[in-house]
């Protein structure tokens, strides 16, 4: 069983930058991928960023490549989602996610894919 807590949501300007935190309480956290999804009011949630086990591979939706940088640290148990250059089409809920496979894109989209879930941290972005 992985537990996931999100932390770091906000409100926040245009063009303003915020860094979310999702800490995992699993032992064996380097055997899983991390995803972040987001669902902005009244639409269906989506895809944002996966990194891989040990880091060295990272998926982008086309919407947040440039802007947002995933990470994680295997010490800390823990992924990152640095967003910069924020959007009011930013606003959502942020959830992280797990899964111990990794794919091709699009496969790394699909929530199916992800087995375990955080409660979200809320991301509001002001014009």
């Amino acid at each position: 069983q992985v537990q996931l807590l999100e932390s770091g949501g906000g409100l926040v300007q245009t063009g303003g930058s915020l860094r979310l935190s999702c800490a995992a309480s699993v032992v064996t956290f380097a055997s899983y991928t991390m995803g972040w999804f987001r669902q902005p009011p009244g639409k269906e949630r989506e895809f944002v960023a996966a990194i891989n086990g040990r880091g060295s591979s990272t998926i982008y939706a086309d919407s947040v490549k440039g802007r947002f940088t995933i990470s994680r640290d295997n010490a800390k148990s823990t992924v990152y989602l640095q967003m910069n250059s924020l959007k009011p089409e930013d606003t959502a809920g942020y959830y992280c996610a797990a899964t111990n496979r990794w794919d091709t894109i699009p496969t790394m989209f699909r929530q199916y894919l992800y087995s375990y879930w955080g409660q979200g941290t809320q991301v509001t972005v002001s014009s």
